[in-house]
């Protein structure tokens, strides 16, 4: 069976329906239960008493525990899923949960739409939701960056990079993806609780966004209409980054809208003075924010059309 043609329909899916709230109050999330068996791990062996060398083997350990209990079924049902188009609607079923493309969508809009409005406090309360930043820091410029921000980011995070791997090693690469993702959401940051703990999770997650954050990147480039001066900008910036891979589409992005992104931002009480990304630029708006939701669904259309060729070509190459 074509795994290809089962992600275009958990694609599909997904961008048409989310994760209904009716369904997440009943059952929850699949993602949730990952981040439940991360937490009740974590709570069992990150104790401060322990030398940061036995933590980061334990932040080891329990990576691959988790991996091993979530990617273990994705496996065996992988084995039995029949061929033809039966199998391509349970596979892509069980695809769905495990993209973000119209989830991210919708926690975009709830953003742009009051910051359109000119209501700063509702905007911030969206924007608070997305990011780890103090909003009560935050102007209505650095709301609409630190958006933009996220849906770059997340474009790669949420939707590029599963279908990568979903498209490399079928089910259990979706899956093992969202659970290297989900841990480095939980305990990847340099926090004192984390520092030690979490560090095998950050430099899983780092290498298995390498390549589908420049995937993004390049995608954001392509169907910018500003392709040399977007692939400028993102060689030169991306690096600039304080991470390995968000940079390459959130420099893309800041090229393709035409504005700066990433620069000094607060974490807590702390300031973090990062570099900017398409320095150059101005700041972003509410205009800003409308026009990078509308880059983010031509990519997304991009990414449904090559998923369909990839499906297209697998059926003939299969026949």
């Amino acid at each position: 069976m074509s795994f290809a043609a089962a992600l275009l329909a958990g694609f599909l899916v997904e961008a048409t329906v989310s994760w209904p709230m009716a369904v997440f109050r009943k059952i929850g999330h699949p993602v949730s239960w990952i981040g439940h068996l991360i937490s009740k791990l974590e709570a069992f062996l990150n104790r401060p008493s322990h030398s940061p060398v036995r933590l980061r083997a334990y932040g080891a350990i329990t990576v691959f525990l988790v991996l091993v209990a979530c990617v273990s079924p994705a496996v065996a049902v992988s084995s039995v899923l029949p061929n033809g188009w039966s199998g391509v609607l349970i596979g892509g079923l069980l695809s769905w949960p495990f993209l973000a493309t119209r989830s991210l969508y919708d926690h975009v809009q709830a953003i742009a739409l009051p910051l359109a409005r000119g209501q700063t406090d509702q905007a911030r309360g969206a924007v608070s939701l997305i990011i780890g930043r103090n909003p009560e820091t935050l102007d209505d410029k650095a709301i609409a960056r630190a958006s933009l921000e996220s849906l770059a980011e997340n474009s790669s995070d949420g939707v590029i990079a599963p279908l990568f791997w979903g498209l490399v090693f079928g089910l259990p690469g979706l899956v093992g993806y969202k659970v290297i993702n989900t841990f480095d959401s939980m305990i990847g940051h340099r926090s004192a609780r984390y520092v030690h703990f979490g560090m095998a999770a950050a430099r899983l997650d780092d290498l298995a966004n390498l390549i589908p954050s420049r995937i993004t990147g390049g995608l954001f480039t392509v169907v910018s209409g500003r392709l040399r001066h977007a692939g400028k900008v993102m060689f030169r910036d991306a690096n600039q980054h304080r991470s390995p891979n968000a940079g390459w589409p959130e420099a893309a992005m800041a090229a393709a809208l035409d504005i700066r992104l990433s620069g000094p931002r607060v974490y807590g009480n702390t300031v973090a003075n990062e570099p900017w990304l398409n320095g150059e630029a101005a700041d972003p708006d509410a205009g800003s924010v409308r026009r990078g939701l509308a880059l983010y669904q031509r990519v997304m259309l991009v990414v449904a059309l090559g998923l369909g060729l990839i499906a297209l070509l697998e059926r003939m190459t299969n026949a």
